[in-house]
C-alpha cells in the first residue's frame, strides 16, 4: 500500500488489470485531435491476445487512431458510498484493422456498438503499459 500525503492506494499488478478490464464493457479512450486532448467514451471488448479492440466510424477517434498513434485508454469503478474504487490506464499504439481476415475475426467479437450510428471500423490497442490502482474501502 502507497501513502501520497492524501490517500492509502494500492498498485495493481497487470495480470489483474486486464482481468479488470475483461468485466468492464464501457471505457474511455484518450487521443490527440488538432492538436488538444480528447477523452471520449467507447463500448469494448478485451482479445484473446489482452489487446483492447472498439468500433468506431470515421470522425474524430478514427482520425486519431489511423496512424497508430499514441493513445490512452481508461477504466474503472468507483463506490462512492464508500469512498473507495479502482482504476486501469492502458497506453499504446492504436491500429485500425484492415486486413480481411483479420476483419473477419473481429466481427465475430460480442462488440455491438451501443450507438445507432454505424461504427464500421474496429480499433486495435496493444497496450505495452498497463497500470492500475485501487483505493480500499476504509
Amino acid at each position: 500500500m502507497v501513502y501520497d500525503g492524501h490517500t492509502m492506494m494500492d498498485a495493481i499488478e497487470r495480470h489483474e488489470c486486464v482481468a479488470l478490464l475483461r468485466h468492464v464493457h464501457v471505457g474511455r479512450v484518450a487521443v490527440v485531435s488538432e492538436g488538444e486532448p480528447l477523452v471520449l467514451p467507447v463500448n469494448f471488448v478485451v482479445d484473446d491476445d489482452g489487446s483492447i479492440v472498439f468500433r468506431t466510424a470515421e470522425g474524430t477517434k478514427f482520425d486519431a487512431c489511423v496512424n497508430r498513434a499514441r493513445v490512452a485508454f481508461e477504466v474503472d469503478q468507483i463506490d462512492v458510498r464508500n469512498h473507495a474504487g479502482w482504476s486501469v490506464l492502458a497506453r499504446g499504439n492504436a491500429e485500425v484493422i484492415t486486413d480481411p481476415t483479420e476483419l473477419a475475426r473481429m466481427r465475430r467479437l460480442p462488440l455491438i456498438p451501443w450507438s445507432r450510428a454505424p461504427k464500421p471500423h474496429f480499433v486495435r490497442l496493444a497496450p505495452d503499459v498497463i497500470s492500475g490502482r485501487r483505493i480500499p474501502p476504509p
